[in-house]
């Protein structure tokens, strides 16, 4: 039998819970341990496992194969990611879209120095998303892509709401414009403003004598969260919060429309209906893991996306099943 995939975790939030439930789905996966910046021992594990130290990390390196990095996108990764990805083959879920170039060159470097293969930005968009869209645009060049996020809770655009000063807890919803999505599956090709497509909804407890409105100026003005939407912010207390909004579901479209030719319009469609948002991320990134670990047994290093991972990298499946089950 093969060897088992050696997982560690770094960060135990809820991205992190995701992906020790998803290691425990794949039998070809086991869990070195999870590494946190808190004391170990005041973890909640979701089931047992060891717990470490984050700054235990350099005594394991020969004992994880790939190391899935589950901090925020916002302040965690882009000093967490470069360190890691010079020690570890590592995956993580960076998604401040306008950053990501940048992101990439600071993970690349440290991890082709190293030998080692560090996969940015997965999870479902960036992700599995960005994938559908690169199909959709080779597929139909004569053609426009929309994507639709939502109704539901964003992971990253809530972990930004909390870092804002004053904010002692909080969580952001992404809804989408109705009208704005019939108009695309009808193949009508509209111009759509960022605006005109989304509007993003906060709900917020504050600090003992935070300001409301300096927070809410904060938050609406937040460059690439926020700025560009029009975004509405309440202000609850904390056990509204965990009554009404402890549930993670998101979901969204990712929708091209074009013509083959002047008399045949053509519509892709692909969508997701997510129960729990970090649960399928975590879901994405382990499956990513195994892709991981595989490019770099073949020699594949540097910092990767998912544009470069081929489909049967991320199954359990050998070729020859993959040709004969899935083809």
């Amino acid at each position: 039998m093969p060897e088992k995939i050696r997982i560690g975790i770094a960060g135990y939030g809820n991205l992190g819970r995701g992906v020790q439930a998803a290691v425990a789905k794949n039998a070809d996966m086991e869990l070195v341990g999870v590494f946190t910046r808190r004391d170990p021992q005041s973890l909640e594990l979701a089931s047992p496992a060891p717990r470490y130290a984050m700054a235990e990390l350099d005594a394991h390196t020969d004992a994880i194969d790939v190391l899935i990095l589950c901090g925020g996108s916002k302040s965690d990764l882009p000093e967490q990611g470069p360190a890691l990805a010079a020690k570890f083959n590592t995956v993580d879920s960076f998604d401040t879209h306008a950053r990501i170039p940048e992101y990439h060159a600071a993970v690349d470097a440290p991890a082709r120095a190293a030998g080692k293969t560090a996969l940015i930005s997965a999870g479902w968009d960036p992700g599995m998303f960005s994938i559908n869209r690169v199909y959709g645009e080779a597929l139909l060049p004569d053609g426009e892509t929309y994507t639709f996020w939502g109704r539901g809770l964003s992971q990253g655009h809530s972990d930004a709401v909390r870092r804002v000063p004053g904010v002692a807890a909080g969580v952001q919803y992404t809804i989408p414009s109705q009208e704005a999505i019939d108009l695309v599956r009808a193949g009508q090709r509209p111009t759509l403003s960022t605006r005109r497509k989304h509007q993003r909804e906060c709900y917020v407890v504050l600090e003992d004598a935070a300001d409301p409105e300096v927070v809410r100026e904060a938050i609406v003005s937040m460059e690439h969260y926020f700025d560009q939407y029009d975004t509405t912010v309440h202000f609850i207390d904390a056990q509204t919060l965990a009554a009404e909004h402890s549930d993670m579901p998101h979901g969204g479209f990712v929708i091209r429309s074009g013509n083959t030719s002047a008399e045949q319009n053509q519509v892709i469609e692909y969508s997701l209906a997510l129960g729990s948002n970090p649960e399928f991320t975590s879901s994405v990134l382990v499956a990513y893991a195994r892709a991981v670990h595989r490019m770099n047994r073949a020699g594949i290093t540097g910092a990767q996306t998912v544009f470069d991972v081929a489909p049967g990298l991320l199954s359990p499946k050998s070729p020859d099943q993959l040709r004969a089950e899935m083809l």
